[in-house]
């Protein structure tokens, strides 16, 4: 029997850049070294960041982002027919600065021109020690969409979205992930902030603005995702990870799940769903009902923003409180989000991250009497 990639103690994927990495960066950036030379320098981190991972008892271990500036933008402006700009940052009536949103656009059709996250898979399974099981995280395709709406998809290269639109983004990411599954991943986590996004009633109503529709959007995105499921490999493990915002500890939304619940956790062909509730952001636990057998929730129930560290007693009372609404074998635990969605990072820091990965790895084995999940 495999391991199944997914854990009871699992998390999100990315860390916190070292001091030296980000200044390879700006060096790069400054063209001060080559491609070449950052890409030595990254290397160097992400062997670490994995010791780092599996020296806390994570068993799902990435390459941290630590090739990426952005979540989302370093891997979308790689795929064919895909044009996005820097995000800028603003200072909120809060006094704390938050990350604007980048303008992605669908300038042509899109395609797979290459293959984007191979060289860095294969780096970070070099790596990996042979108990662990590495992960890549990418944004998900409902990114090509939600942020500009139909204006947003030029129309001289689709006067209509259905069907050509979903299918070729669907089938941009299926060769994508077809190349991940033939070097030996076997979980790929989709990173979607737009799903949590329809949450907040301030995020529907500017989807409401561009014309769509919040609720038919909701059963729309999950066509779209089938569209990625039904071409993978077949046991190619497919997850989702849901983020209202984590931008050096903020965040940019905030409502239950209630109003994206059956078509997420119901219509949704997924294997796996890393689900925030380190908050009242979040609400309750009751659209767990609509989690499909077979299928894992991982409750982000460990805050990624903030360094203090939880009571492994509230965490345990609130699974047992989620399992009330499925079986607690359906289950499993991780942080919220990741430390460090942007080079920038959450306001923690390397030894907060170790500490939560170690609560999150305890409480697991507590709870479930190991972090593995059997299948």
């Amino acid at each position: 029997m495999s391991t199944y990639p997914i854990f009871r103690a699992d998390h999100v994927g990315s860390f916190l850049r070292p001091s030296y990495l980000l200044q390879a960066r700006e060096q790069f950036a400054n063209k001060a070294i080559s491609f070449e030379q950052l890409r030595l320098v990254e290397d160097r981190a992400i062997t670490e960041i994995v010791k780092f991972q599996e020296s806390t008892g994570i068993r799902s271990v990435t390459d941290g982002e630590f090739r990426r500036t952005y979540f989302h933008l370093d891997f979308l402006q790689q795929l064919g027919g895909v044009t996005t700009g820097s995000p800028g940052t603003v200072i909120d009536s809060d006094g704390k600065e938050k990350l604007l949103p980048p303008d992605i656009r669908v300038t042509g059709k899109v395609k797979h021109i290459k293959d984007i996250q191979l060289a860095d898979f294969n780096f970070l399974k070099s790596q990996a020690s042979s108990t662990s099981v590495p992960k890549v995280a990418i944004p998900s395709p409902t990114m090509l969409h939600f942020r500009g709406g139909r204006a947003g998809i030029d129309e001289a290269a689709y006067p209509v979205l259905e069907p050509e639109f979903y299918d070729d983004v669907a089938k941009a990411y299926a060769q994508e992930l077809a190349s991940l599954y033939s070097a030996g991943c076997r979980h790929v986590q989709m990173d979607d902030t737009n799903l949590a996004y329809l949450c907040d009633e301030k995020m529907r109503e500017a989807a409401r603005k561009r014309g769509d529709d919040p609720n038919l959007l909701l059963y729309k995105y999950a066509e779209f995702i089938n569209k990625v499921v039904d071409l993978k490999p077949k046991d190619l493990v497919l997850s989702i990870h849901l983020c209202r915002g984590n931008f050096k500890s903020t965040f940019a939304a905030s409502g239950n799940y209630g109003p994206v619940a059956e078509a997420l956790l119901s219509e949704m062909k997924l294997d796996g769903y890393f689900l925030e509730y380190d908050d009242e952001r979040s609400g309750g636990f009751e659209p767990l009902k609509y989690l499909q057998k077979g299928k894992i929730a991982i409750l982000g129930l460990i805050s990624s923003k903030f360094a203090q560290l939880e009571n492994p007693d509230d965490i345990k009372r609130r699974i047992e409180q989620a399992a009330k609404f499925t079986s607690i074998d359906q289950l499993a635990l991780s942080p919220q989000c990741g430390f460090s969605s942007t080079v920038h990072g959450n306001n923690v820091t390397v030894e907060d991250q170790r500490a939560k990965l170690k609560l999150t790895v305890d409480i697991a084995n507590d709870v479930w009497g190991s972090t593995e999940i059997k299948r």
